[in-house]
């Protein structure tokens, strides 16, 4: 058996043994760390076979798991693949064809009208199309240059020979696959942050606050938006929350690399009935809500595959109960900025409409990030403003 098919099978197993019951990568992180017999480049190739079966989606699914494998490498692939060269050299004759020439020679062209679940759902001002036949492309990796490092970070990725270029202001677009952990200095210097979260901050400079406001990011995560937040003010009072412990362990981590002291935070599910206040009278309360991530696909397209359509109300009812509770706690003229990472109008738009008739908060912007023209994230966001 060649090398090539070998690589094949092992990605076959691979693949029917995962349950997706974790992400994808930390799976076959765990499967390589198990079998030793694996080689570096054996893993990139197997790794790339399993992405590429993802990143068709549940439509070819009728396929032998073979022949799926292979037909996604196609299609996904922009240059010639040693793999495909001694499986299917005539595909590979063909590997810098347009996706639509590909799909086209394949017989594929209604791919794009399935390979997405709930495509019918999506926001408006999506490019559904275009939006779906991303998801055969893996998404860039984007930097936050933080304010003043711009001339560093950009002499340290020359001189360590990295590939890069600015989108726009402070935004750096690396290939996805750039290894910059031990050339920059992370959360001081530049913040890992995708183009349309960075993009969330344009709405921020909308906001009009006193050097008093208090500010709540409200599910904080590891803190990206927060170093953001205290970019654009440093004079911010600021208060994080997540429902997950262990992420704040590593926001905290973050901050102290980041140069920020003077914060509070606390751990608390703030969807429950028995949420207790962190306070009240805030200037700005940041709510980037837990979501369905459907607009984060392109980097875990094992969701094409896996994703339950139930989720998105199982989400959209959670990010009510959220809203519910941290609203109140809004001083008046204070801010409300909403944010998802989703593209379903059941978690954007239809949360919005919400927003203002439970609470009679003025929408004074609302947009979807489109982030699939520059190979990044897709997401929502709508900023509110609390009455006098």
């Amino acid at each position: 058996m060649s090398r090539y098919h070998s690589y094949l099978n092992s990605a076959k197993e691979i693949l029917l043994s995962y349950k997706a019951d974790e992400p994808f990568a930390s799976f076959i992180k765990k499967y390589f760390s198990g079998q030793k017999k694996f080689g570096s480049k054996d893993r990139r190739q197997i790794n790339n076979l399993c992405y590429s079966y993802f990143r068709l989606g549940k439509p070819a699914i009728q396929l032998p798991p073979e022949q799926q494998i292979l037909t996604g490498l196609f299609l996904c692939s922009i240059a010639g693949n040693e793999v495909l060269n001694n499986l299917k050299p005539e595909w590979n004759e063909r590997i810098q064809l347009t996706i639509e020439q590909k799909l086209s020679y394949l017989q594929l062209n209604d791919l794009a009208a399935n390979l997405f679940p709930c495509p019918d759902q999506l926001s408006d001002g999506i490019k559904k199309e275009k939006f779906i036949l991303s998801h055969l492309q893996q998404p860039d990796f984007f930097l936050r240059v933080r304010p003043g490092k711009e001339e560093t970070v950009k002499q340290k990725l020359e001189t360590a020979g990295i590939n890069f270029s600015f989108t726009s202001g402070n935004c750096l677009v690396l290939p996805s696959a750039s290894k910059i952990d031990s050339v920059v200095d992370l959360n001081k210097e530049a913040v890992i942050q995708d183009y349309s979260s960075q993009q969330t901050g344009e709405l921020l400079k909308l906001v009009k606050r006193r050097p008093s406001d208090k500010v709540w990011d409200c599910c904080a995560g590891s803190g990206g938006k927060s170093i953001m937040l205290y970019d654009l003010n440093p004079k911010t009072e600021l208060t994080v929350s997540d429902i997950r412990e262990t992420i704040l362990i590593n926001l905290k981590k973050r901050f102290k690399e980041a140069g920020i002291e003077k914060y509070k935070s606390f751990s608390a599910d703030i969807s429950s009935p028995n949420f207790k206040s962190p306070g009240s009278g805030f200037g700005l309360i940041l709510c980037d809500v837990p979501c369905s991530g459907s607009g984060t696909w392109g980097r875990t397209p094992e969701q094409l595959v896996f994703f339950n359509e139930r989720k998105i109300d199982e989400y959209a009812s959670l990010q009510k109960r959220i809203i519910a509770n941290v609203i109140p706690h809004l001083q008046k003229g204070g801010y409300f900025l909403y944010i998802t990472c989703s593209v379903y109008k059941k978690e954007n738009e239809f949360i919005a409409e919400y927003i203002k008739e439970s609470s009679g908060i003025e929408l004074l912007k609302m947009e979807t990030l489109e982030g699939y023209a520059l190979k990044a994230d897709t997401m929502f966001a709508a900023l509110f403003q609390k009455p006098l």
